[in-house]
């Protein structure tokens, strides 16, 4: 078996084999979601972690430099998923995340509500009542009504289950299956 990298090393010093593996597929999977691969593994180190972390810390474990660690908290700050928290005795900002699944839950689909659904509404709501839009076809007034129906239906859903209670969400989540048969 080959041997560790240091990176490595570090992580699974920090969190376990089976915690390194987390955060090292955290950040594959948020080059999927559309953000950098060291976000993703510094919101999952801070996640795992649990503890508020400074950043000299993070680039210690995650063996990234300082620079990239202040970009990716900035960004991660931006998304409301980390905060600055302030310790005793330590003149330095410390790094959290919220530690509950279903308030990350929540602050992802606002901010990507907020980021994507809402100003594509906003367009398409415009086009809508442009006066190009009497000069465009039947077929693509229609298109454009129905897909700015479905964002707006999208965002008031969004809206309506970020105003759940955990508990209210979770029993709707466990409906799955069940929802489709209630509504026929």
């Amino acid at each position: 078996m080959p041997a560790a990298a240091p990176a490595e090393d570090a992580l699974t010093g920090a969190l376990g084999d089976l915690g390194a593996r987390f955060v090292l597929h955290w950040g594959e999977m948020g080059a999927r979601w559309g953000v950098s691969r060291t976000v993703a593994q510094i919101h999952a180190l801070l996640y795992l972690r649990g503890r508020p972390l400074h950043a000299e810390e993070i680039a210690a474990v995650l063996q990234v430099a300082r620079s990239n660690v202040s970009t990716s908290l900035r960004e991660l700050q931006n998304w409301d998923l980390v905060r600055v928290v302030h310790l005793a005795g330590d003149r330095r900002d410390h790094f959290e995340t919220p530690l509950d699944p279903w308030a990350l839950l929540r602050t992802l689909v606002r901010e990507r509500k907020e980021r994507e659904f809402d100003p594509t509404a906003a367009f398409l709501h415009d086009c809508v009542e442009s006066r190009a839009f009497a000069r465009e076809s039947p077929e693509t007034q229609r298109r454009l009504r129905e897909t700015l129906a479905l964002m707006e239906a999208a965002s008031a859903w969004a809206d309506q289950l970020l105003s759940l209670d955990t508990a209210s969400l979770k029993r709707l989540m466990k409906l799955g299956a069940r929802l489709e048969a209630l509504l026929r």
